[in-house]
């Protein structure tokens, strides 16, 4: 199948590994209504790249030097609105498939895409419509199915008293840290603990330590 408008899809590259662009560039030339326009090793130089060539769709690597895909994604979309981003990377992970989405990309592939699938994919991105490979979008529900992160609905003065708990603070030396009374400080680890779901203050510095969850 080729696109039916007589222009060819200009497609651009960006990786760092040039057997992976030379193996990107021997599958855009199988199909007449694609064309490569540019190749970059890094975001920075995609940038730069993407307002000489004008792409129309980038396949962007996730993990280079320099500049990660995630960041040079997201400027690519603000500075040139008009132009499609699929990353396309080994990794498969829901926090890297997240973070390439909401950076503006409008696919998610792996790198082992057959070349018949890169190519709907580039024709799809082309007219503004996502493709997700299907490990990416397994990894996607995947996430969105985890608990989420205790202390997440800790209040800034919660999180404040929860320090000072890890270091070790009573109730009234922690008023008097924060210039306030017991009584209040009782009600913030009252909340404190009921947030965490935990029983004792000892559970909830455990917790916190362990989920990083206050400096």
């Amino acid at each position: 199948m080729t696109n039916i408008t007589s222009q060819p899809i200009r497609v651009m590259i960006v990786d760092d590994h040039t057997m992976v662009c030379r193996g990107l560039a021997t599958i855009l030339r199988v199909f007449d209504d694609m064309l490569l326009v540019g190749e970059a090793e890094n975001g920075v130089v995609a940038i730069e790249l993407c307002g000489k060539v004008l792409p129309d769709v980038v396949l962007m690597d996730m993990f280079m030097p320099e500049m990660d895909g995630a960041t040079a994604t997201r400027i690519i979309c603000e500075k040139y609105p008009q132009v499609q981003v699929i990353a396309l990377t080994s990794f498969k992970e829901g926090d890297l498939v997240k973070s390439a989405l909401a950076a503006g990309a409008i696919g998610y592939l792996l790198k082992d895409v057959a070349a018949d699938d890169l190519a709907r994919a580039i024709r799809a991105a082309h007219i503004g419509r996502a493709t997700l490979s299907p490990e990416a979008a397994q990894s996607l529900v995947e996430a969105a199915n985890q608990p989420p992160m205790p202390g997440l609905d800790l209040t800034e003065r919660e999180r404040e008293v929860l320090i000072l708990m890890i270091e070790g603070l009573n109730n009234t030396q922690i008023a008097g840290r924060l210039t306030v009374s017991p009584s209040t400080i009782k009600s913030h680890v009252s909340n404190i603990l009921s947030k965490l779901g935990v029983a004792s203050r000892t559970e909830a510095v455990t917790l916190a330590l362990r989920n990083r969850i206050a400096p």
